[in-house]
């Protein structure tokens, strides 16, 4: 079967809503599934200063702190280019990643820093690297992602972060994020070419049109091969985690269908995210009916097992909340194949 859209979290182990380790089976996680593209062994090739994922086909540089300061998000592209002027490593089509190629680097059973185990990389920062990709909900701001634990926020784009340069098409595992158009750092809308932003390189497989079918009461994503309630509140009301996946496992016993539904990972519940869009953050002219503001995943937070990773659909964030809370809502998830 050709995978492709989500990958696999990297999650190994199950934990209750305490954040002890629990047998998997039964238990409706992240780690009993593994769904996604699956990792290959070895993930990481080295080669001098640079570093292939043999998952994803992007080329990383082996230095995950190559300007050793942090910078605002516009000093951030201006160092890409120079490095680009300068044939860095040998190449001169480095980029900043945008938001799914920076993701893709992590791993949901690691932390400090959150990056698959028996990487080939070096000098690691543990705070927030910028993206490429533009906050749709504020586009003076940008998003990045946390290597201490794989949070992914946005902040204006004049705070300073880290980078870590990029290049390669990849082997068309990745979805575009769907972001389209440039912006500078006070949110006007400039032109794309020379800008170094998502919105310039649109790196990643396309999407399908149209990208969902409906079927009834699911919606079929043709993307990722994902079938998904079209109604998004399982439950109707915020719950916690446990009761979360509960009311999944209870829906397929009232079901009894041909799929067998599961509350998602926090991989492919990322995978509905349009970058270009909010309130919510789904591509324009979605099915779904009842969309809510948070989701629960399936996928437990290694840096605090107590708590658990979600999405925040107004904006198109991935978090966490701890697990006994009633924090979020229900979305249920199946595999066509």
């Amino acid at each position: 079967m050709d995978l492709k859209g989500y990958l696999q979290t990297g999650q190994r182990t199950c934990h209750d809503t305490r954040g002890y380790e629990i047998i998997c089976t039964g238990s409706g996680q992240d780690a009993e599934f593994k769904r996604g593209v699956p990792w290959p062994e070895p993930r990481f090739s080295q080669h001098g200063e640079t570093v292939l994922d043999n998952l994803t086909g992007l080329v990383w540089t082996r230095n995950a702190n190559p300007a050793e300061f942090p910078l605002s998000w516009k000093e951030s592209l201006d160092f890409i280019n120079h490095m680009n002027r300068e044939n860095a490593f040998g190449f001169s089509d480095w980029r900043l990643p945008n938001r799914r190629e920076l993701r893709s680097l992590m791993s949901y059973q690691t932390r400090k820093p959150a990056i698959p185990e028996g990487h080939s990389f070096a000098n690691f920062f543990l705070g927030w690297y910028w993206t490429s990709t533009t906050a749709a909900i504020n586009p003076a701001y940008a998003w990045y992602v946390h290597l201490e634990g794989a949070r992914m926020f946005y902040g204006g784009k004049e705070q300073l972060y880290l980078l870590w340069p990029v290049r390669g098409k990849g082997y068309n595992i990745l979805p575009a994020t769907g972001q389209t158009l440039c912006f500078d750092a006070n949110g006007k809308s400039i032109p794309c070419q020379g800008s170094g932003q998502d919105g310039e390189f649109r790196n990643g497989c396309k999407w399908p049109n149209p990208r969902f079918e409906i079927a009834s009461d699911m919606v079929a994503d043709r993307l990722t091969g994902l079938y998904w309630l079209r109604h998004a509140n399982l439950t109707g009301v915020q719950v916690a985690w446990e009761d979360a996946l509960q009311s999944v496992a209870e829906y397929n016993r009232e079901f009894q269908g041909r799929l067998k539904w599961r509350l998602p990972n926090i991989n492919e519940l990322e995978s509905l995210v349009d970058c270009s869009m909010h309130s919510p953050a789904l591509p324009e002219g979605h099915p779904f009916s009842d969309v809510q503001e948070g989701y629960w995943s399936s996928t437990t937070s290694m840096f605090e097992p107590d708590w658990a990773w979600a999405l925040y659909l107004t904006k198109g964030a991935t978090g966490v909340g701890q697990k006994w809370g009633t924090h979020f809502h229900v979305w249920a998830v199946s595999n066509v194949f």
